[in-house]
């Protein structure tokens, strides 16, 4: 495959923003996480990038994929032969960056997505794509035919593009087929949700979240016995994390943290457990 010669079509343009994102930041002498295959991928797609150059969200998707990453590693440490599902897998690698050489994954997403996908990856005995919306019912049957338990799920920049019903529908689907299961997944409340025209990356595409959570609490409304695991800002990381960012970084979310921004503190990323 030479440069540039995979077109978008119809691609949903948000996918590129944290793909652009982590190839521009495996570039970096100290860089948050590094991933090759990113720079490949970018390489390789018939799009102007340079759009997004110098956006400070590029950096905010790098952290959010990297503490999805330690959440997927640490639940591989646990269970070694689990199964991974990456709910609107897009672009994402995190297969390249965590795989521990045991789990079962499936990449699910939109058929032009995971037709894209299928142009850089294919399927393997412990890794399949699948083509269908996450709010589809059937997708959950291919996977519990396919795999055993315990499983994670990780929706990276999904839920808050469904609308509200759809979001619940799919955590009713997640709790109902897969009980103890966990979750990871971003939420936008009131004061990032209510910003997104201004945002640097969501305004230059015409994607826009649908869903509004001002507490992932409210999960638990949605399904009683819901648990959250975990809740962080970009401005408050867990601190093994924090402590292992390059110094700029840290510096950078510290003022974050001190301008208690509601874009920045309204964006937060859980890890909840299923009932």
């Amino acid at each position: 495959m030479t440069e540039r010669d995979v077109r978008l079509g119809t691609i949903q343009e948000t996918l590129l923003i944290p793909l652009y994102g982590r190839a521009v930041e495996t570039r970096k002498q100290e860089a948050v996480l590094r991933d090759p295959v990113a720079e490949q991928l970018v390489a390789a797609i018939d799009y102007d990038f340079a759009r997004f150059d110098g956006l400070p969200s590029l950096l905010g998707t790098v952290l959010r994929t990297s503490l999805f990453d330690r959440w997927v590693a640490h639940f591989l440490a646990e269970h070694p032969t689990g199964t991974v599902v990456e709910i609107g897998t897009g672009l994402n690698t995190r297969y390249e960056r965590t795989d521990n050489g045991r789990a079962r994954w499936f990449d699910l997403d939109l058929p032009d997505v995971i037709e894209l996908r299928r142009t850089f990856f294919t399927d393997t005995p412990r890794r399949t794509m699948i083509a269908a919306s996450v709010t589809d019912v059937a997708w959950a049957d291919t996977v519990t035919a396919r795999s055993g338990g315990p499983y994670l799920f990780a929706a990276e920049a999904v839920l808050p593009y469904l609308e509200e019903t759809d979001a619940r529908d799919v955590i009713g689907l997640l709790a109902d087929r897969f009980p103890g299961s966990l979750l990871a997944l971003d939420t936008s409340g009131p004061g990032h949700f209510d910003t997104q025209d201004e945002h640097d990356a969501l305004s230059k595409v015409e994607a826009r979240m649908q869903w509004n959570c001002a507490d992932p609490a409210q999960l638990a409304e949605w399904r009683p016995g819901v648990e959250v695991l975990a809740t962080h800002t970009l401005s408050n990381l867990p601190a093994p994390m924090y402590d292992e960012l390059p110094a700029p970084v840290q510096d950078m979310l510290s003022g974050l943290a001190a301008q208690r921004l509601p874009r920045v503190e309204d964006y937060r990323l859980n890890l909840v457990r299923l009932p």
